[in-house]
């Protein structure tokens, strides 16, 4: 009787484990990462009403218990998924610092950084989904695209304002502490959006990550000469 009891706990599925809602303990620490790493994965592959819990649980080797006791249902989970990875992608550029020697240089390396950070297939596979759920979460790409846009913002500002620490930028009005955070947003629209859009509209992220270098650029010239004009806008 013992033997037979043995034989079926060693056949256990893993999904059955799963299903458990105890991870291993060596995993604890990440569970929730787990989760919303494949509730991405699952939204991406089959969409919000494809995607179920019992897959994601199963991916992210957790249970459904353990998932509900996080996000209360599966819409919660999706805003979950988008709105993390949108922080994670800010993140990223919180921590970066221009390098260069010369400000054309330093703002191309953060146009550059900017772009590939954004030209990843999960990231525009998660903004089309977000745009195209928009019915379902009237709030989320609102939310997703005003949260990218203010921190977005705020990291861009301090990554100009320190490609401007040397040379003649720094004296430019624009790069100054009271028009710094509307000149962020200048640089920023016409280095990212014209990708981002071609992005979104279904063009090959190889050929748009291709032409990262001279699309920057072109655009750090003309941006230096608005700036350097007389007639900069105020």
């Amino acid at each position: 009787m013992a033997r037979t009891s043995a034989t079926k706990k060693e056949r256990s599925t893993p999904r059955e484990a799963a299903r458990s809602g105890r991870p291993p303990r060596e995993f604890a620490g990440e569970v929730e990462e787990r989760i919303l790493k494949a509730a991405r994965k699952a939204f991406l592959d089959r969409g919000f009403e494809g995607a179920s819990i019992e897959e994601i649980a199963y991916a992210a080797r957790s249970g459904k218990p353990t998932i509900y006791a996080r996000f209360p249902n599966k819409e919660a989970l999706f805003a979950a998924a988008v709105t993390r990875y949108a922080f994670a992608k800010i993140s990223r550029l919180e921590d970066y610092a221009p390098t260069g020697a010369t400000i054309e240089e330093r703002l191309a390396s953060i146009g550059a950084t900017v772009l590939q950070e954004a030209l990843t297939g999960e990231w525009i596979g998660l903004l089309r989904l977000a745009i195209g759920e928009a019915q379902r979460f009237p709030d989320l790409a609102s939310v997703v695209i005003r949260v990218m846009r203010e921190r977005g913002g705020e990291s861009m500002a301090r990554l100009l304002g320190q490609a401007a620490e040397s040379g003649d930028a720094g004296t430019l009005p624009g790069f100054g502490p009271d028009r710094l955070a509307m000149t962020a947003g200048f640089f920023r629209d016409l280095i990212l959006l014209p990708h981002l859009l071609r992005a979104l509209s279904g063009e090959r992220l190889e050929t748009l990550r291709a032409e990262i270098g001279p699309h920057v650029s072109q655009r750090v010239v003309f941006f230096l000469a608005a700036c350097r004009h007389d007639g900069e806008p105020s």
